[in-house]
């Protein structure tokens, strides 16, 4: 199956829809009667629902965003093909919904924990090290943003080193997926740009206790 037929179109339009679910808006509003777009920095995200006090939620909001990822690669596994290749394809478009959903005028959350899914079911062992990395910088720092963007700058490095299909240019399609890779991590960078302007000026809030 190619990247343009019709089968990856609807895969694609699948996972986006998938991913615009917006968890951390539905349970806080559902079990805390909250508008997550309220509070703090009015991100969808986990780590701003964590700022409603309540870890419950925020950890089930961690929990459902990452899901969306792993359940769109898992979905490619019906679709058909080469894994890595299509299964790339449905982690673009979960990962592009969750973090700009239609329901919400496309202002979504930053796409850490949905790429981390579908990246431990699509590359196992980035996704592994990607989670060590970020526990690592979080157990030193106690800075949550600061822990994924590290983690995320790693994770095509570690890609390239455990899976080294990228580097055959004369295997397209698998060249193509990780490019596609690569720009996932772009996007999930971008959306942290506030947080690399606060780590930059050392304003960045941490979790240490006080």
């Amino acid at each position: 199956m190619t990247f343009f037929s019709s089968s990856s179109l609807l895969l694609f339009l699948m996972s986006y829809f998938l991913g615009s679910i917006p968890f951390g808006l539905i349970w806080t509003r559902l079990f805390l009667k909250q508008d997550i777009r309220t509070i703090g920095s009015s991100n969808i995200g986990a780590t701003n629902v964590l700022r409603t006090g309540s870890k419950h939620i925020a950890a089930l909001t961690l929990f459902c965003d990452a899901l969306k990822g792993s359940l769109a690669v898992f979905m490619a596994l019906y679709i058909g093909g080469d894994l890595f290749e299509i299964g790339m394809l449905g982690l673009c478009g979960v990962v592009i919904g969750h973090t700009f959903p239609i329901w919400l005028q496309f202002k979504g959350g930053k796409g850490v924990a949905t790429l981390a899914g579908g990246v431990l079911v699509l590359l196992p062992f980035v996704g592994a090290l990607a989670l060590l990395t970020w526990g690592i910088v979080f157990a030193i720092t106690r800075i949550s943003s600061l822990s994924a963007l590290i983690a995320v700058v790693g994770a095509p490095f570690s890609a390239i080193c455990f899976y080294p299909c990228p580097l055959a240019l004369e295997n397209l399609p698998c060249v193509f997926s990780f490019l596609l890779f690569l720009a996932l991590c772009i996007l999930v960078l971008c959306r942290h740009s506030d947080n690399i302007v606060r780590l930059w000026k050392g304003e960045e809030k941490s979790f240490k206790k006080k």
